[in-house]
């Protein structure tokens, strides 16, 4: 269970802004018959012109013409309406997207917007306005701490994403699997700017829990070449190497490796485009045997009973694979705040916040999601029922084009899996 209350609050209060708002009218993007002024309005912080930007809007949809095909909330209708953040972290932007939300289109709720320090702007203009925003993307704990050090201030921003503390537990325990079933214990890793406070984090993790760090390094953005980085980890011994790679360089990483038949698991870390449902046509089955963090609805993998659920529908719906961004809208609309809603019986500010305090709720990701203390996602297993999974981290590993999960162990016996080597030498030759 992970709670982000061991963080020390930012001393920073960041001017907002508030521009005077364009005459250009919000796109209002659920397309179905025509709303009254009794919807509920839920106002969509997204890039539109990003990646994420479609299908966090088709997520959406999809999620709002379920709920209004089964009788709305409350018996009221669901409209969307979007606003353009630019897919950076402009204040100027963010803050006369979220504002025009609020005081032009006057919603009822907000979801998504920009994930790292950006969300202490958005928390800001919330609290100022005495309006819920449930955010994505991932963020320092520095966001959901606020919360924690001033209630009645921050009380209106839940966070529904990862944030570094959740990516270091994920790393962590993924390193404890690996040698619980190998005995590899000499570690290594690769990573790019975003993740130097993970970095920093395993530098005293793993000696303080029986590793031997021997060897570790940070790549600029855009690298392509890695043959020096993988001979430096090969000299220095590295048995698990991990990368946190969030940018195109994953594809080179994982050619790389594969080429050079390198000597060592890759296990447990991030790599986003190698680690994509079209990972393996994009490296050309060069990512066999490489393990990554990765969603379960993107792979296909029944985590709960609303997953494969919710993929089918989005594929029927689309024609496309769901996205991580899609299922987070999808997930944030259509369960996690739909639920908050009815519970309260009302969609009254104070009431909505209690009862999405007490959420409790299946999701397309999560078995049980919870809110902690602090309004961020609660990650890990239920002290009080440790059959019981809140959101968790699931290691993917390529076998023959399939992700197959084999991390945590758990989950690994779960699906009936097993962890496979490549084919060349490496450590794994002396294992029984």
């Amino acid at each position: 269970m992970l709670d982000s209350k061991a963080i020390t609050k930012i001393q920073s209060i960041i001017l907002i802004a508030i521009v005077v708002v364009a005459a250009v009218a919000a796109y209002v993007f659920w397309d179905g018959p025509s709303q009254s002024s009794e919807t509920i309005k839920i106002g969509c912080l997204i890039d539109s012109n990003g990646p994420s930007g479609k299908s966090s809007r088709q997520g959406g949809i999809l999620a709002a013409e379920e709920i209004n095909a089964e009788g709305g909330i409350l018996g009221r209708q669901v409209e969307l309406i979007e606003e353009d953040y630019g897919g950076g972290d402009d204040l100027i932007i963010v803050t006369n997207a979220l504002t025009k939300l609020i005081t032009v289109h006057k919603v009822d709720f907000i979801l998504g917007g920009p994930g790292g320090l950006t969300a202490i702007t958005m928390q800001d203009i919330i609290a100022q306005h005495k309006i819920i925003l449930i955010s994505g993307g991932t963020i320092p704990e520095e966001v959901t701490q606020r919360v924690l050090d001033d209630y009645e201030q921050y009380k209106y921003y839940f966070h529904a994403g990862f944030n570094d503390t959740c990516a270091m537990l994920g790393i962590t325990d993924s390193m404890q699997h690996i040698r619980d079933l190998t005995g590899f214990s000499k570690i290594g890793y690769l990573g790019e700017g975003w993740a130097g406070d993970i970095m920093k984090r395993l530098d005293d993790f793993l000696p303080e829990n029986g590793f031997e760090l021997v060897y570790k390094s940070m790549i600029p953005y855009g690298t392509i070449d890695f043959s020096s980085y993988f001979a430096q980890a090969e000299a220095a011994g590295v048995e698990v190497l991990i990368p946190m790679i969030s940018t195109e360089a994953g594809l080179p990483f994982a050619k790389e490796y594969y080429d050079r038949q390198s000597p060592m698991l890759v296990f447990g870390g991030i790599c986003t485009l190698a680690s994509d449902p079209h990972g393996w046509e994009w490296t050309d089955g060069k990512c066999d045997h490489m393990d990554f963090a990765q969603f379960p609805i993107t792979t296909g993998y029944p985590f709960t009973s609303k997953t494969l659920q919710t993929r089918d529908a989005y594929m029927n719906r689309w024609g496309e694979a769901i996205t991580i961004s899609a299922a987070n809208a999808y997930d944030g609309i259509k369960f996690i705040l739909k639920d908050a809603i009815e519970r309260a019986g009302t969609i009254e500010t104070e009431a909505v916040i209690k009862a999405l305090e007490e959420t409790s709720v299946e999701t397309s990701s999560a078995r049980d999601f919870v809110f902690t203390e602090s309004h961020a996602m609660m990650m890990g297993k239920d002290a009080n029922n440790p059959d019981e999974d809140y959101a968790i981290i699931i290691g993917f590993q390529w076998q023959d084009g399939v992700q197959v999960p084999v991390d945590p162990r758990k989950i690994m016996e779960e699906a009936g899996a097993t962890l496979t080597f490549p084919d060349w030498s490496g450590p794994w030759d002396d294992l029984n």
